[in-house]
């Protein structure tokens, strides 16, 4: 801790001196002690009980801790915004920038530059977003939760540009019409923004965006500026901060404040979190519809089955009752909710959705499980853990069925399958997809994607005398309704905007687009397009073209395209197909929010190869070594360019020796991530447990601690499996290691069996991993030989 003050200490801020503020701030503090004397004397006086005073005075503590965190953790990223790079590396050398540990990754230091000269020419367009874009949305979002009125009175970005921890630019497995780069970008600026709440002033300052950007440079042309337009969005979510100021500061509670960091989130997902994003037409020789029109790569199908062994949070009078689960899905800007499941830490929800992927090797499903707590304050729910899975390895595997181990948890699992869905646009195909919908029984999923791009409406009739209307127009299909901006006094508004939308069953589905006024509300014109006239077109397309509007003046048309492509389940010829076609490029992977842990990811293991002897190498070896490798991740393994991708569902490996010692082997993974600077540690399964009595099988357990020291935070415990001599597990821990004291640690993992005398648990036998003998540049799943427990010294 003393040396993270004293690195911490070369960015110490800057403190005022200015009389006015001391003053102001005596002042402040002299009220408000005289205020909590009145509250106490009023108690008293009114001989209320005395939680009327307990309440805000535990809310008032942990308000106040709360902020300090928050505050300490802005005002860090805020400094190192402005430090040089150089001060940075020496600074935190847990959170390099990712050039330093990814080869192919480019300094940008350069691009920093140009930020900072351009800045204040992007200001003035950033406050245009906001104003136009962010605001009526925020606005809209924030009336859900009845909080009305809200406007920005205020937008200055400041001085501090937005700085670039490096720069991957992909030159493999492209088209030759396109260039792709990804962009790791982190802003922690000196804004100054103030709004308007319910007739409440406030503000937002330190704001902080951290995410990961793409910029697809496309297409490629022969004339000046070379590039036709640009498509940039975040793969994912990015993570955003703020501290509220002025008279909303007494609403900065962590209720209030993350109801409005989830709408603005929202509203930058909407623009540019993937399958949104946002175009920027360079040429105009470029037909728009090219930039604009939706693309998705294919869908992915979620079953998300049931929840094991979850965390009871619930308290009743008779001590920790359990929890009321439910469980939030996000990949990208979509997102789904189950229902909440009453009492019960076993819940089993059979919940299914879909997610469009416009980048399969990029994108992420994270599931998040919470504690369903009905009561007055405005965020109550309590946090059961989260996993995440690269999309990547369902789209290799085409299906996959795995229990994945909640992190930032201290026990419980997952239950997911997951299933991945080409698009094609084989009119045959059709009757396939109807047919796998309706024997999963289900009658929410889709068959098919609908691409609509809107381009714009002519001659649209007056909403009132002698003024022209102010439209936008509401696209439905299903139960999903997109709305597109407001376009002010106009009869030939131009919108240029293209959504996707899933189908049910494109025979019997309609596409429904109103035109409104948004003055008036009054309907401006209909279009209903049967989704089926689609299904004889040429590849199932119709190009741009003016469709008259119905309930709408003689002359008033809208312009648009269309495409339908059907949802074909990938298979193994799919997949051969798939991988002679050049992939996406894989992200640049971003460094995670301060609070934020990254799951590890299932380990694959292929079968061992056949007529191989398990005992050939298992001669004798101690205890700390290798005794034998059974896979590294298929990621390190080299393959050749027109190899069939593996599938990257586990099987199990097994062995026929119970070790040197004769008391079982244990099968673990090991992986560091030195961008999080966590260990991860799986334990998969135990084999050839020695059976000592036959009338008393063990309930077997894994125990695990970070050594030197055993510290009771660092234990971490597998589930019991009752009656095995070879129990599977397939666990995740994690521990957060300086990837300098990587070298001086030891992992204990001891195997023991929850049948004992008296309810004791004796040990089966005791495995020390030393950290320091092996590489983890690359992940490691090994078997280990279990030996006699090894007494802890004093």
């Amino acid at each position: 801790m003393a040396n993270n003050m004293s690195e911490n200490s070369k960015f110490a801020l800057p403190v005022s001196n200015d009389g006015d503020t001391n003053v102001l701030s005596m002042i402040y503090r002299f009220f408000k002690k005289v205020s909590i004397v009145g509250a106490v004397y009023l108690v008293g006086y009114m001989q209320w009980s005395v939680a009327w005073l307990i309440g805000p005075v535990v809310l008032s503590v942990l308000r106040d801790q709360w902020r300090r965190e928050n505050e300490y953790r802005r005002n860090l990223a805020k400094v190192v915004a402005v430090s040089s790079e150089k001060d940075v590396v020496l600074a935190r050398l847990d959170d390099l920038p990712a050039w330093v540990f990814f080869q192919d990754v480019e300094r940008a230091e350069w691009l920093n530059r140009i930020l900072l000269q351009v800045w204040p020419n992007v200001n003035h367009y950033a406050k245009t977003i906001l104003k136009e874009t962010i605001e009526p949305a925020v606005a809209e979002s924030l009336a859900n939760f009845k909080l009305n009125g809200f406007k920005f009175e205020r937008m200055i970005l400041g001085t501090i540009a937005p700085r670039v921890g490096g720069v991957k630019v992909y030159d493999k497995n492209l088209s030759r019409n396109e260039i792709i780069m990804d962009v790791d970008l982190f802003y922690a600026g000196d804004c100054d923004i103030s709004f308007v709440l319910q007739r409440i002033r406030g503000g937002i300052k330190d704001l902080q965006i951290h995410g990961m950007l793409r910029v697809i440079m496309k297409p490629l042309i022969t004339k000046i500026p070379l590039v036709g337009g640009l498509q940039v969005f975040f793969l994912n979510n990015p993570s955003i901060d703020f501290n509220l100021v002025g008279a909303a500061d007494i609403l900065d509670m962590p209720g209030f404040s993350d109801i409005l960091r989830r709408c603005i989130i929202e509203q930058v997902a909407k623009m540019m979190v993937l399958p949104n994003k946002l175009p920027i037409k360079l040429s105009d020789e470029i037909p728009t519809v090219d930039l604009r029109m939706p693309d998705p790569e294919g869908v992915l199908r979620i079953h998300l089955v049931q929840a094991q062994n979850l965390m009871k949070k619930d308290v009743s009078m008779i001590g920790k009752g359990k929890s009321d689960p439910y469980a939030i899905i996000t990949v990208g800007a979509q997102q789904w909710k189950t229902k909440h499941i009453d009492n019960d830490v076993n819940p089993r929800w059979e919940f299914w959705c879909e997610a469009l992927i416009s980048s399969r090797k990029s994108q992420v499903l994270q599931c998040e499980l919470w504690d369903w707590d009905p009561g007055m304050g405005i965020q109550n729910d309590d946090y059961l853990g989260r996993c995440s899975l690269d999309i990547s390895q369902v789209v290799s595997a085409g299906r996959l069925d795995t229990w994945q181990t909640l992190q930032q948890a201290k026990h419980g699992k997952v239950h997911l399958r997951l299933s991945w869905h080409r698009l094609s646009t084989e009119l045959a195909d059709l009757n396939q997809a109807l047919l796998e919908v309706q024997l999963i029984k289900n009658s929410e999923l889709s068959t098919a994607v609908l691409s609509v791009y809107i381009d714009s409406c002519k001659n649209l009739p007056n909403a009132r005398a002698q003024s022209k209307p102010d439209p936008y127009l509401q696209i439905t299909l299903g139960k999903k309704t997109e709305n597109t901006a407001v376009q002010m006094r106009t009869d030939c508004p131009v919108y240029e905007i293209g959504h996707s939308f899933l189908v049910h069953n494109p025979n019997i589905d309609m596409l429904e687009v109103k035109v409104i006024d948004q003055k008036t509300g009054n309907q401006l014109g209909i279009l209903m397009y049967s989704v089926a006239s689609l299904l004889k077109q040429n590849n199932l397309t119709m190009l741009p073209q003016p469709i008259n509007l119905q309930k709408s003046g003689p002359e008033s048309k809208i312009i648009l395209a269309l495409q339908l492509k059907i949802l074909k389940e990938a298979v193994k010829e799919d997949l051969e197909e798939e991988a002679e076609a050049p992939p996406t490029p894989e992200p640049l992977p971003a460094a995670p929010a301060p609070d934020a842990t990254d799951a590890a990811p299932p380990v694959m293991i292929p079968p061992a190869p056949t007529g191989e002897a398990d005992n050939t190498s298992e001669k004798s070896i101690p205890v700390e070594r290798i005794v034998r490798q059974v896979d590294t991740p298929q990621e390190s393994q080299p393959q050749p360019e027109n190899d069939t991708p593996k599938l990257v569902h586990r099987v199990s490996s097994l062995t026929t020796s119970a070790g040197e010692a004769g008391l079982g082997r244990i099968l673990l993974s090991l992986r560091y991530s030195i961008l999080n600077q966590t260990l991860y540690v799986v334990v998969h399964k135990i084999m050839n447990i020695p059976l000592k009595d036959p009338t008393n099988v063990p309930d077997p357990y894994v125990k695990l601690y970070l050594l030197p020291g055993r510290a009771k935070e660092s234990k971490r415990k597998t589930l019991v499996v009752k009656d095995s001599c070879m129990p599977e597990y397939d666990e995740t821990f994690e521990w957060v290691i300086p990837h300098a004291e990587l070298h001086s640690r030891q992992v204990e993992v001891t195997v023991a069996t929850h049948k004992g005398f008296l309810g004791g648990s004796p040990v089966i036998g005791q495995v020390i991993v030393h950290l320091n003998q092996y590489d983890f540049r690359e992940a490691k799943t090994l078997w280990f030989d279990l030996l006699p427990e090894v007494v802890p010294r004093d």
